[in-house]
């Protein structure tokens, strides 16, 4: 489903007010919920809006800081888009995104991942496997799992788009008592559209990271001096395009689709008719590429597209390792003592 646009427009919404605050004061007070502890250390990952701010990318930078602090983290992720309700390990091997999401075989590449629609079902089968330390892709708004780090991410261009609670707006739930909840934030992109939602932060003693997506040089590299039709089914198609020109990519055609779009066979050869009568390089995102993997009508789009892996680089550098070892090794001392007073 594609979000309404007038979401991203200032003084819009306004009409929806009423559900809106409906939908806010519940939504506060899931928030406010004393989750379960499952043991070991829960980092989580969340978006303020609805849409992507790059949730994903920072998930996987949080596991790549933990993994070199020789910690075991294991990613539990809902699975959203896939029709396996778990809790099921991910194997790349054998799941499809049509199985498990498309998003959950991207971090199954770096570390364990768990696809669970019931997290306290889907941390539990975490720390069985061993986990050290689960890292939750989404879920800030889901009160179910007690977190230890809770970091939120923005948009720095989009910002928080109207300001309004779904339906009205895209916030998932009131700005402030998000914040509130949250331990850091993280600006996606250059930061002015953010620049409210920075003081509310500041405000409330939150951690400001700036944070940039890089593209992957080799597939640069290799895109030098060629012309692309860019296509993107995620959150903000948008923030695909503005990577690709920032990174000097002539995109002559782009096409966006909603977040986890389902490509058709006619998309599909559409896509590829108009590459054809352009000699434009089919280039997509790694959730896309996820996404037309396995399905024999996609498959003469699957081979033909090349798709941009992208990095999380956080400004703050140490400021930012320092939070997630910290928070990790905090936690796992706090375990640590409770075991051993059970054992006594």
């Amino acid at each position: 489903m594609r979000e309404p646009a007038f979401w991203w427009q200032p003084g819009t919404g306004k009409f929806l007010g009423p559900l809106a605050r409906l939908y806010g004061v519940a939504a506060a007070l899931r928030l406010h919920f004393q989750g379960r502890s499952v043991g070991v250390p829960v980092i989580c990952l969340g978006n303020l809006t609805v849409g992507g701010a790059g949730k994903t990318p920072a998930a996987l930078a949080v596991a790549r800081l933990l993994l070199a602090a020789h910690e075991r983290p294991f990613f539990l992720s809902r699975g959203y888009g896939g029709r396996l309700r778990g809790p099921v390990r991910v194997n790349p091997a054998h799941h499809s995104a049509a199985d498990i999401g498309d998003e959950p075989l991207l971090l199954a590449r770096l570390a364990p991942t768990i696809v669970a629609r019931n997290r306290i079902e889907g941390a539990m089968a975490a720390v069985f496997g061993g986990a050290g330390v689960i890292v939750m892709d989404d879920g800030f708004q889901n009160p179910s799992l007690a977190k230890d780090l809770a970091i939120l991410l923005v948009d720095g261009r989009r910002g928080v788009g109207n300001g309004r609670i779904i339906p009205a707006g895209p916030l998932r739930a009131p700005l402030e008592t998000q914040i509130s909840l949250a331990h850091g934030l993280i600006i996606v992109g250059p930061p002015a559209g953010a620049e409210a939602v920075a003081q509310i932060a500041r405000r409330r003693g939150v951690a400001i990271f700036h944070g940039r997506l890089i593209p992957d040089r080799d597939v640069l590299a290799a895109l030098k001096g060629r012309r692309v039709l860019a296509f993107a089914g995620i959150g903000d198609p948008q923030k695909f395009f503005a990577t690709l020109d920032e990174a000097g990519i002539e995109v002559a055609e782009r096409s966006g689709f909603a977040d986890h779009h389902r490509y058709t066979a006619a998309e599909a050869q559409a896509l590829l008719a108009r590459a054809e009568a352009a000699n434009l390089v089919l280039l997509t995102t790694e959730k896309d590429a996820a996404r037309l993997a396995g399905d024999a009508r996609l498959a003469a789009l699957a081979a033909r597209a090349t798709a941009l892996p992208v990095r999380l680089a956080i400004e703050e550098e140490d400021a930012f390792g320092d939070m997630i070892r910290n928070a990790a090794r905090r936690s796992s001392l706090r375990s640590g003592r409770r075991e051993r007073s059970s054992a006594e």
